[in-house]
């Protein structure tokens, strides 16, 4: 290993302190190093190769070494490196508003740009907030999301998480956020106390809960509902038929905002532009981030629908709120750019023909005793890890600490994957490729988690 090497290894151990993680975990060993990255691979500090099986962290839609994104975002910051969106606009953050607000489902055209999901998020609340306070109902300040949900870290967005460990050490949060069970049909019987239920009938319940709960809040309490179209934390929920129209019947019957968290689904990870396109709903506002640039720089934003910009327009009436990073220019234009690829090379289309692919090689799985449920869609897919698959009987803490950390994530990652074993819900095991991936990737992922949960199983 050479000299710089070596100092990179060191200032990472003793300077850097990383996002979600137990510095314990490296006391003894030294933290990985990403150092490139090519299509849907990338390459540790000493050269070894890894399958990028979460696309970063469900981010890098068009894959790792694009040149063109690096090329738009140096020609944009020669030409104007940044500026704020504070009362002066700059071309190419209209021109993605105007591309985004004619992606985005009828209605919303409205982009209010930040630097992330979770301040996306955190918009969103705030503008449920001041918009029913304009429209005269100062009481509406609740949020409904669903158990287990991920929704970010800043105060507001981490109140509408629904994953109590996360939110513990921070406490207190901000009042006013409520939870109902999510749309895991692999624990239906165990959420709703009810047997037998087929899909259409657990997602008619699931959403009969929000309504339950904005009656049991006072529904002129309750300003939004938050939800994923696909629930992220747990193991990828995909919405039961049926769901999403209902959670817009029941907004719309009570004046309550939907909104759909889209920071993973948006941008081709479901083989859609937006959620509701692939689930046929429109929701009141869209937050989304990550795929928007493909990572190549930072950008999120809240979608709105023209109806809650109309309080805004006249008098002295404000959105105090914003970002002094947000829609910037150099994110602007990599995000255009990044846009550009999606159209030239189809990747919208490229994943709904692929996505029976992906699930039949993750599907072949379930012959491992220890591969409970497989379930998703598109490019962003869960596997839940079972003990007894007949009974679907999970594994208690201290056996879940033992299988995903203790093994499972080291063992996958040495193979050659890297993807994310999780325990804020069920354990599971969660993929997201870049969406420039196909067949022979997802061979290599299938080959790995055999042999990797193979040995698993044969450990327990």
């Amino acid at each position: 290993m050479t000299q710089p090497e070596n100092e990179i290894l060191k200032a990472a151990q003793d300077h850097l302190w990383l996002h979600f993680t137990r510095h314990s975990s490296y006391e003894q060993s030294e933290i990985p190093t990403i150092v490139r990255g090519e299509g849907s691979y990338i390459y540790d500090i000493h050269g070894k190769r890894y399958l990028d099986g979460l696309a970063g962290l469900f981010v890098v839609q068009v894959g790792h070494g694009r040149s063109e994104l690096a090329e738009a975002a140096a020609k944009q910051a020669q030409e104007l490196a940044f500026f704020p969106l504070w009362s002066y606009a700059h071309p190419k953050a209209a021109e993605l508003a105007a591309r985004l607000a004619q992606e985005a489902p009828d209605g919303l055209n409205r982009v209010f740009f930040t630097t992330g999901g979770g301040e996306a998020v955190e918009t969103a609340w705030k503008l449920a907030k001041q918009y029913f306070k304009l429209k005269g109902k100062p009481l509406k300040h609740k949020v409904i999301s669903r158990n287990i949900a991920y929704h970010g870290t800043p105060q507001g967005a981490l109140s509408i998480t629904g994953i109590p460990a996360f939110k513990a050490p921070f406490e207190p949060l901000v009042p006013g956020s409520i939870r109902v069970p999510n749309t895991n049909y692999y624990r239906a019987e165990e959420s709703s106390g009810v047997s037998g239920m087929s899909e259409e009938e657990y997602g008619r319940w699931a959403a009969d809960r929000v309504a339950q709960a904005i009656e049991f809040e006072g529904p002129e309490t309750v300003a939004a509902v938050f939800a994923e179209p696909v629930q992220n934390a747990g193991g990828c929920f995909p919405p039961p038929p049926g769901y999403w129209q209902r959670l817009r019947e029941i907004c719309d019957q009570y004046d309550v905002l939907l909104v759909s968290d889209e920071v993973i689904c948006a941008f081709g990870r479901l083989g859609t532009m937006f959620g509701g396109q692939k689930y046929d709903y429109v929701p009141d506002i869209i937050t989304c981030a990550k795929g928007m640039t493909s990572g190549y720089s930072p950008i999120g934003a809240m979608i709105a629908h023209e109806r809650l910009f109309e309080p805004f327009k006249d008098g002295d009436a404000m959105f105090a709120h914003g970002y002094t990073f947000g829609g910037h220019p150099v994110s602007a234009a990599v995000a255009l750019a990044n846009l550009d690829i999606f159209e030239r090379e189809d990747l919208l289309g490229h994943v709904s023909k692929n996505e029976p692919v992906f699930r039949g090689v993750l599907d072949s799985l379930k012959d491992i005793p220890i591969v409970g449920d497989v379930r998703g869609a598109g490019y962003f897919y869960g596997i839940e890890l079972v003990k007894d698959r007949t009974t679907k009987e999970t594994f208690n803490d201290e056996e879940s600490e033992r299988l995903l950390r203790g093994f499972l994530s080291k063992a996958l990652f040495d193979a050659g994957l890297y993807c994310r074993a999780d325990d804020r819900g069920d354990p599971v095991i969660q993929l997201a490729p870049p969406l420039i991936a196909g067949p022979k990737e997802f061979d290599e992922i299938g080959s790995i988690l055999r042999g990797v949960l193979t040995e698993a199983s044969a450990r327990l």
